[in-house]
């Protein structure tokens, strides 16, 4: 029967192939009551093996009452009576009304959804019945350990901004802040030794206190003191690789110039750095080459740089070997250097990823706009300058040496810089060659070899252009000029030094406003071009725009700090804008940076003669004569100062100079025999006066003095001067009159005495003008001759009365004070562009 019911119950569970084959998921909702563990609270049994365990033993839970959240297994399923069995899952925990807490495998540990709607925290460790963690404990800050912490961050810091010192260039706090750290060092390696601690010095920050200090000496040239604390650091065997600073020796002994220490500090150095560390060993060879180059020791310099060349090769050292062979004159040897030299790589990728790849592609122009300029776009441009640089210096150096002629030696460099990768130089090289030709003086074979550029490419054909254009303004062939600017705009619109050239020309034919556009254009170009923004200033000043002239020479000062032109030129602009003291100002600048210049000294002396200061004036002029003692302006104005002084006989040293400078003028000897007069030497200037007779036979002033004298002297001779000088008179009225009727025949009577007249009118007028500018505002008198304002007339009638006159009265011409000639000075390019602020 049991075995009937048992075969019941297993046939039961067979499936038989072709039962129900479309349920491929049956039997996954079967229910093993093994699983249910509802009713495991109700179990007896279970309760009982339950309370012999370890978990029965521990206390009931006092958490309130939660309600069941178990989860049933199965699908669909109606709720069951639990079984009596001890067989089943275990609740973790039961509350005090007999409620099962959570099973932790359906829930996460601590949690429940009642305690989240009272709002209750996460706290599955129970830390909220502890309270607040309490603060950490702290340790004692006069500990000793605390305080070598402390001193160890402070002398850090020091390094630090002793570093940062260095940087910014100021030397001298960098090396206090490195000496501070030096004692705090020393205050913490006695601590340590005070507290048996000694052998964990930090033998890493004794390393960086003293080098730093090193470094802080030889930056402030103590060099006695540097290569001390160097050798404190290179004795000291805890130092690891402290050798490779005996580098850092020879650099001091080399700007010590003592080469032989420096060479043996670079070749030790060089035994201490290891094979594999190549690109430091090439540097010291390098050093020690340049070494050998400075002793003049070429063959010791040439095998380093040879060396070099074959492990290594760079621009420098290739450069300092052709310059060893040159000093050598080894032609065959600077030839193939030079072949090395062309043969170095630049390390550079092509660059053609700086181009644009047109509107189209928008994301690869973004990128082009952040990497066209970036940090490693100014590298590779430093290398690229660098490379040029050396090639072109060597062949100007080299071209004279290896062949005949220096044309003969340019070609064949240009032949092999074409045949290498640089072929794009020797546009460049050829251009260097017409400059040799100038050089020479050779302008014909210079303007030839340019115009063979007018058919190339449009840089270089606009860069020779350029040159010919400023080859012909020197030669003041401003056609020619005119034609080769034009051809450089034409071949390159943006060249700043052609448009200039252009603006040149312009300001040469005085049409200064077209020539202050093409001025302003070069700037848009090229706001760094600084004959541009000259020129400009220029133009704007000769169309009287003061203060944008004055604009333009601000820029240019920030620019040219100490530009003596640029400095003038604000300086004078100030002075024709009346600002007198902002033009002293900047006058006495430019007199500190060209202490020796004769026209600022007299420009100054000018300024202080207007406002009225004598004794200043007198000071600058005698300065500007000092330096430039054949300036007819200050020595006539010397000579008056004097004579308004009431020391003619001073002013007799100046008159003289002016009368060698001036040979053939008379007034200066004349007015060298009036001071004799007026100092009371008759006799002396008597003889003055004969000697002038002598050499101006015709001259009726010296006439009327020699009669005057010789009257009140009481000398035989006055009658025969007399005659003379009746005769000398008639013959200036015919020559007066023959002049007088010539001018009748050309234009009329009329016409010349209304000419006659407005030009009188018009010389009293610009007299009284320039009198009241010289005068006005001071109330001072000026140095003059004479107490009348009228200067001397060749043609004057005026007779000699009996009485004895002022010796310089109105018969000698007087100076013309320097404040009348104001508007008649300009000697910084005012009147002309500097040559040398002209493009090249």
């Amino acid at each position: 029967m049991l075995g009937g019911i048992s075969r019941l119950n297993m046939m039961e569970h067979i499936h038989l192939a072709g039962e129900d084959e479309d349920d491929l998921y049956s039997g996954y909702n079967d229910y093993n009551a093994t699983l249910d563990t509802e009713d495991l609270a109700a179990d007896e049994s279970f309760q009982k093996a339950v309370l012999r365990t370890s978990h029965g033993r521990r206390p009931p839970p006092t958490a309130a009452k939660v309600p069941g959240t178990s989860v049933r297994f199965g699908t669909g399923l109606k709720s069951r009576a639990g079984m009596p069995s001890s067989l089943g899952r275990i609740g973790t925990a039961a509350g005090q009304d007999g409620t099962s807490r959570p099973m932790t495998a359906v829930r996460a540990a601590g949690y429940t959804s009642a305690g989240a709607a009272r709002g209750a925290n996460f706290d599955p460790m129970n830390q909220a019945a502890k309270g607040p963690a309490p603060p950490l404990e702290q340790k004692p800050e006069d500990s000793p350990e605390e305080k070598i912490r402390h001193i160890e961050k402070k002398v850090n810091e020091l390094i630090e901004e002793s570093c940062f010192a260095n940087s910014r260039g100021e030397l001298q706090l960098a090396l206090e802040k490195a000496k501070e750290a030096g004692r705090k060092e020393r205050v913490l390696v006695r601590q340590r030794e005070q507290l048996s601690v000694g052998d964990q010095i930090n033998l890493d920050l004794t390393y960086s206190v003293l080098f730093n200090l090193a470094n802080q000496y030889a930056a402030n040239e103590m060099f006695a003191e540097a290569l001390n604390t160097y050798q404190v650091i290179v004795k000291n065997k805890m130092f690891s690789n402290a050798g490779r600073l005996k580098v850092n020796m020879g650099n001091i002994y080399f700007r010590q110039r003592n080469y032989q220490k420096a060479v043996k500090m670079y070749r030790m150095a060089l035994d201490q750095v290891p094979n594999t560390h190549k690109e430091m060993r090439t540097k010291i060879m390098q050093n020690i080459g340049i070494v050998f180059v400075k002793m003049g020791q070429y063959n010791d310099a040439i095998t380093s740089f040879e060396h070099i060349m074959s492990e290594t090769p760079t621009f420098k050292t290739g450069f300092n070997l052709i310059l060893c062979y040159f000093a050598l004159g080894d032609r065959e040897k600077m030839k193939r250097a030079f072949m090395k030299l062309l043969t170095v790589d630049l390390r550079m990728d092509d660059e053609d990823k700086y181009l644009a790849h047109g509107q189209d592609d928008k994301q690869y122009n973004l990128v082009l706009e952040v990497i066209k300029n970036d940090a490693l776009r100014q590298i590779e441009r430093e290398r690229k300058y660098e490379a040029d640089n050396c090639i072109k210096t060597a062949a100007k150096i080299i071209a004279p040496a290896i062949e005949a002629t220096f044309a003969t030696g340019y070609d064949w460099c240009i032949e092999q810089v074409r045949s290498s990768q640089y072929v794009d130089l020797g546009h460049d090289l050829e251009i260097d060659k017409a400059i040799m030709y100038l050089k020479q003086k050779d302008f014909q074979q210079a303007i030839e070899t340019l115009k063979s550029f007018e058919k190339k490419d449009s840089k270089v054909a606009s860069t020779a252009a350029t040159n010919l254009s400023f080859l012909y303004f020197l030669e003041k062939d401003m056609a020619q000029a005119d034609k080769y600017a034009d051809i450089a705009m034409a071949a390159d619109r943006y060249n700043p030094s052609a448009l200039v050239n252009k603006g040149n020309v312009l300001f040469a034919k005085q049409d200064y406003e077209k020539a202050r556009e093409f001025y302003k254009e070069s700037l848009q170009n090229d706001s760094s071009c600084v004959e541009g923004l000259f020129n400009m200033g220029l133009s704007n000043k000769k169309i009287g725009r003061l203060e944008d002239a004055l604009d333009c020479f601000y820029k240019l000062h920030a620019i040219l700090r100490n530009s003596p032109q640029v400095i003038y030129q604000i300086a004078d602009i100030y002075d024709k804008l009346e600002d007198t003291a902002q033009s002293t100002e900047w006058f006495m600048q430019l007199v500190g940076i060209v202490p020796t210049d004769p026209s600022v000294l007299r420009r100054l002396g000018e300024i202080y003669d207007n406002e009225g200061d004598k004794s200043q004036s007198f000071q600058y002029h005698l300065d500007s004569y000092r330096y430039f003692p054949s300036n007819i302006d200050v020595i006539e104005w010397l000579g008056a100062y004097y004579i308004d002084s009431q020391f003619c006989e001073k002013a007799i040293h100046y008159f003289e100079r002016a009368a060698l400078v001036q040979p053939n003028e008379v007034k200066w000897q004349l007015m060298v025999a009036s001071c004799h007069r007026r100092s009371g030497s008759y006799q002396l200037a008597l003889e003055y006066y004969k000697l002038i007779h002598k050499r101006f036979p015709d001259n009726v002033e010296c006439l009327k003095f020699l009669v005057r004298l010789c009257t009140d002297m009481g000398m035989k001779e006055a009658q025969e001067y007399a005659t003379k000088l009746k005769k000398a008179e008639k013959a200036k009225e015919l020559k007066e009159q023959r002049s007088s009727s010539a001018t009748r025949r050309g234009s009329g009577r009329g016409r010349r005495e209304g000419s006659a007249g407005s030009d009188r009118e018009g010389s009293a007028d610009a007299r009284s003008t320039r009198s009241q500018r010289s005068a006005g505002g001071s109330g001072r008198r000026r140095p003059n001759l004479d107490d009348t304002d009228e200067p001397y007339q060749v043609s004057n009638k005026q007779e000699v009365d009996g009485s004895y006159v002022d010796p310089l009265g109105p018969l000698a011409e007087r100076p013309k004070t320097a404040a009348k000639r104001r508007d008649d000075i300009d000697e910084f390019a005012d009147e002309e562009l500097g040559e040398d602020m002209l493009p090249e």
